[in-house]
């Protein structure tokens, strides 16, 4: 028969066995929140990761893009100021040889046209044609018959200071043409640009 101290020894184990099962099982509990505690620090970790990664790749790209856009840009400003410069020193070459067109065998012919699209633009039958001398010698030998053709009374007034070509007043002076050679290429310059700037880079 067992005595009161087996039993108080028993009933110690029997406890001490519980409580050790229920000290693992309450461990494991714990251990398997703990990983997946763990886990979903990492996953949200890693998502953290990828979103910030993300972000730096947009920024990068969206600066380089910038970056890239604004050389561009400036290289485009560049050609731009280039051409203009180059142009401009082609129209100032030809603005000084412009007297030289006065040398040709057919400058009367150019007067006379030059006169009759001022007197046809005006589209007056009084006027007074001012131009340089080697001009005004010319149009002497034309003067009369454009007078005759256009039904007007055009005559010869004081001599250009500046430019070569013709100058034609009407209106008691209150309108006038300028078709001097220098005003014409000037008028012609905006549509000159383009092509004279693909002659000079080589483009057909």
């Amino acid at each position: 028969m067992k005595t009161e101290t087996e039993d108080i020894e028993m009933l110690e184990r029997a406890i001490l066995t519980e409580a050790r099962d229920e000290s693992e099982q309450i461990k494991a509990e714990a251990k398997e929140k703990t990983e997946a505690i763990l886990g979903r620090a990492r996953e949200q970790a890693e998502e953290e990761r990828r979103a910030i990664l993300d972000r730096a790749r947009q920024d990068a790209e969206r600066l380089r893009s910038q970056v890239v856009a604004s050389a561009q840009l400036k290289a485009r400003t560049l050609q731009l100021e280039h051409r203009e410069k180059l142009l401009d020193r082609v129209f100032d070459a030809a603005k000084e040889k412009l007297s030289a067109v006065q040398k040709r065998p057919d400058y009367d012919q150019i007067t006379a046209m030059l006169l009759r699209e001022a007197l046809t633009q005006l589209s007056v039958d009084k006027a007074e044609v001012r131009a340089d001398g080697a001009s005004q010698k010319s149009l002497k030998k034309s003067l009369d018959e454009i007078s005759k053709e256009l039904n007007g009374d055009f005559t010869i007034g004081s001599v250009l200071e500046e430019g070569t070509g013709i100058l034609v007043d009407a209106a008691d002076g209150k309108i006038h043409y300028d078709n001097t050679l220098e005003t014409r290429l000037n008028r012609l310059q905006g549509t000159l640009r383009a092509s004279g700037y693909q002659m000079l880079i080589g483009d057909k």
